[in-house]
């Protein structure tokens, strides 16, 4: 069989019969196909992918090779180089956090399921995949990354811009982050009305130098509330994550918050819901499961409400003691719960991505009293 000679158009060409997974597009029209240079028997280029994480690198290599192999000859030798730029439908450069490429929020109907936990681990695992990560504690009721980060006595540092006061966030693993525990002395109980709590997180966002992001998560107060309205009335959330645990009570409250990003006046895109404390792992015994809070719950709740079920994290005794010490457990490599909050990392890399390519923009929420 006679096989063309490689050249920069017979390359694009088979390219182009490979399609993305997640967006169900071809390769050249989504632009991922960079510097296709040709030496001898030899094609190199480029695959720019829209997450630091993708979780389909592997099968999306295989792919283009298949494709060119297909039209060409079987000896050609072909190097792929990974790259990555984050994805973003941002339209209002130079307003609020300009830098910015996505506003994500993570939620929960109720308290004491874990999402602080969730909202840190899911920031230092997009860091430790190369990107550029955010984060604001704006949970009044129980701010708790100075201790998950172990910055109990940071505070950010002021600086003076065109006449501006702006606070630096404190960087630790990779992350920016702003917290309310900052501002406020551990060791004394504040009362937070609703207007001072949305005030603070109007300043996190609108007085602080972030400087360039892929992503910004905010950890809100678990419920629906001010600090909620605040948020899309301030930023273009890009979507919002929703934690639970598998107990009925808590997916009850899960589904209060996924009523409110989705209801028409603040038509926030739901990313996906993490089913946190999924099961048990004794670190003795690390291949048993013990379905403690019932099973499958949130998974059951997202093929419900036809939203992605972005992970489902095991609880280990591990992760008390890690969020003490100021370590986030997803720095503890191997660990089951460092693996489960990686693949999380991912799935929610993804999941922007996705929405990113098949949803309009969102536009900040002008709420009509």
């Amino acid at each position: 069989m006679h096989y063309m000679k490689p050249t920069h158009e017979s390359i694009t060409n088979s390219l182009r019969k490979v399609i993305e997974p997640d967006l169900g597009k071809d390769l050249i029209s989504l632009e991922m196909i960079k510097d296709i240079i040709i030496e001898g028997n030899t094609v190199n280029f480029i695959l720019l992918l829209t997450t630091p994480a993708c979780p389909l690198i592997e099968k999306m290599k295989s792919d283009c090779k298949n494709a060119i192999l297909n039209d060409h000859s079987k000896d050609l030798l072909i190097n792929i180089n990974t790259t990555h730029q984050v994805t973003t439908l941002r339209s209002d450069a130079g307003q609020v956090l300009p830098g910015v490429k996505n506003i994500i929020a993570i939620a929960s109907g109720k308290g004491g399921v874990g999402k602080s936990t969730i909202a840190a681990n899911l920031a230092v695992g997009l860091a430790l995949n190369n990107a550029k990560v955010g984060l604001i504690d704006a949970d009044i009721y129980g701010p708790s990354m100075p201790i998950m980060f172990n910055l109990r006595d940071a505070k950010p540092m002021l600086k003076n811009e065109n006449g501006r006061n702006l606070m630096v966030p404190v960087e630790a693993y990779g992350v920016k982050i702003l917290s309310i525990g900052f501002l406020v002395d551990p060791k004394q109980s504040v009362v937070w009305r609703g207007p001072m709590a949305s005030s603070a997180l109007r300043q996190f966002v609108t007085d602080a130098e972030w400087g360039e992001l892929d992503y910004l998560l905010i950890d809100l107060p678990p419920g629906t509330g001010d600090i909620h309205l605040t948020l899309v009335q301030t930023v273009p959330v890009t979507g919002a994550i929703i934690v639970t645990t598998p107990q009925e009570v808590s997916l009850a409250d899960a589904e209060k918050g996924l009523d409110m990003f989705a209801s028409q006046r603040i038509n926030v895109p739901v990313l996906g819901i993490v089913e946190n404390m999924a099961y048990f792992i004794p670190e003795e015994l690390p291949g048993n499961k013990y379905f403690i809070f019932g099973k499958d719950g949130g998974k059951k709740l997202a093929e419900e409400r036809k939203v992605p079920l972005l992970g489902q994290i095991p609880l280990v005794q591990g992760i008390c003691e890690s969020g003490d010490k100021g370590a986030p457990i997803v720095l503890k490599t191997g660990h089951p719960m460092s693996i489960a909050f990686m693949e999380l990392a991912k799935s929610v890399a993804q999941q922007v991505a996705i929405r990113n390519a098949k949803f309009d923009a969102t536009k900040v929420v002008e709420i009509v009293r």
